[in-house]
């Protein structure tokens, strides 16, 4: 952990954005990628409830397609990178958001319009659904938009890559 960017267990939103925008525009010069980093700290009002983002990130630019391809695979990778170089907890990583032209926020509300779709036809059906395979942060978007549902429950089954959410009606048994 950064102590510098966690104060009394909380994210420091401005020095956080500062050395994320540091390290951002380090690793787009040394990749030759024509990009241009915005980093922005979300004001303590706006945000900081389960999930949201404290600090905002966008890199767009010429070359924003390369890191959208595959999945938005290089976007994924950048943003590993930072959370290595900022040396934060896990617990910290969800209040960090690195997008490009809004690729992720998009992904993120695809999800939770999955996850609420899905929710409606388990209660209709009375049976399981299982989601494809997903990252632990979109994970926890379906976990999070499904958890104060009535009728369903959600659990997440699987290793590593092939990890999914599995939505129960929710009144079945967890599998163990």
């Amino acid at each position: 952990m950064a102590p510098e960017l966690i104060r009394d267990g909380k994210l420091d939103r401005q020095a956080t954005a500062e050395a994320l925008r540091h390290f951002l525009e380090s690793l787009v010069r040394a990749s030759g990628l024509e990009l241009k980093v915005s980093v922005r700290p979300v004001s303590a009002e706006g945000s900081g409830t389960d999930g949201e983002a404290e600090v905002l990130a966008d890199l767009d630019g010429r070359d924003k397609e390369i890191l959208l391809e595959r999945g938005a695979e290089v976007l994924k990778a950048f943003e590993h990178l930072a959370f290595k170089a900022l040396r934060l907890e896990p617990v910290y990583h969800e209040k960090i958001h690195i997008d490009s032209g809004g690729y992720r926020a998009l992904r993120f509300e695809e999800l939770r319009m999955t996850a609420r779709v899905a929710a409606e036809r388990v209660q209709a059906s009375r049976q399981p659904f299982r989601l494809n395979p997903m990252s632990s942060r979109e994970r926890r978007i379906v976990h999070l938009a499904l958890k104060d549902v009535a009728g369903v429950r959600t659990e997440s089954v699987g290793v590593g890559e092939e990890r999914q959410v599995v939505i129960h009606p929710a009144d079945t048994k967890p599998t163990k």
